[in-house]
């Protein structure tokens, strides 16, 4: 019998446009390959306010990739939608209004279900975070009040993606994105993956791999962060993501 480690299937990209290309054009070939036979998408277009829009455009593009996509948007019955869903993409935007969507059509546990099956989860940015098992770190503003940080936990870890690094000549005197994030670690246990524009994390078979041209940096509570090459596994430093799955909420 699989266990859940063995099925699941995360992929976890930093940003949905990457300056000089189009929507999705560098994930492009990741997704590809992530998807392989699968017909259809559901997309999920929680995170932005009008639904309708962000679903032409993401539908535009995965049919140009091969792919049919319907938005959970329009389906009579959400929770439906996901079981019978062959992979969902949820797309980036304000986190707190994505999150408390997910809360108000009630499919947080049937998407935890469906990955720990192995249907294959596509999150970009927003869709990123929900991911992990809260929203903590995201940078967006709380527009709304979901009933709780607590997210999809489909990994242990937590990603902050779109990660700039601290700028030395700059005259900015706010926090920097390190900062907050030695902040979270101040009150959280969860490791942080501070994840660069163009950087994806394929997640499968017990292996967190990084993809792009980008290092990631990794923080850890009490730790030094650390630079992390692409194509680098980084499942020894972030632990086994896969036994968060149903565990939260």
């Amino acid at each position: 019998m699989k266990s859940e480690s063995d099925g699941r299937r995360v992929l976890l990209i930093s940003n949905s446009t990457l300056y000089g290309s189009g929507y999705l054009d560098h994930a492009e070939g990741e997704i590809r390959n992530f998807l392989g036979n699968v017909g259809e998408v559901l997309f999920i277009p929680f995170a932005l306010y009008d639904r309708d829009a962000y679903a032409s455009t993401a539908r535009e593009r995965f049919q140009k990739m091969g792919y049919g996509l319907e938005s959970i948007h329009t389906a009579a019955d959400a929770q439906q939608a996901v079981t019978d869903a062959e992979a969902v993409f949820i797309g980036g935007g304000n986190t707190f209004r994505l999150l408390k969507a997910l809360y108000d059509s009630d499919v947080l546990q049937t998407i935890r279900h469906r990955v720990a099956e192995g249907m294959p989860y596509i999150g970009s940015s927003a869709g990123s975070i929900v991911a992990c098992p809260t929203l903590k770190t995201t940078k967006d503003m709380p527009v709304v009040q979901p009933p709780s940080f607590e997210a999809l936990g489909l990994v242990s870890f937590q990603i902050s993606p779109h990660y700039l690094d601290p700028d030395p000549s700059s005259t900015h005197m706010g926090e920097t994105q390190q900062e907050r994030i030695m902040q979270f670690l101040e009150e959280n246990e969860e490791p942080v993956v501070g994840l660069r524009e163009g950087s994806i994390l394929r997640v499968q078979d017990g292996v967190v791999t990084l993809k792009g041209a980008t290092t990631a940096r990794i923080f850890k509570r009490g730790e030094v962060p650390v630079e992390i090459a692409p194509g680098s596994n980084l499942y020894a430093m972030l632990g086994e993501p896969a036994s968060t799955i149903g565990t939260h909420v």
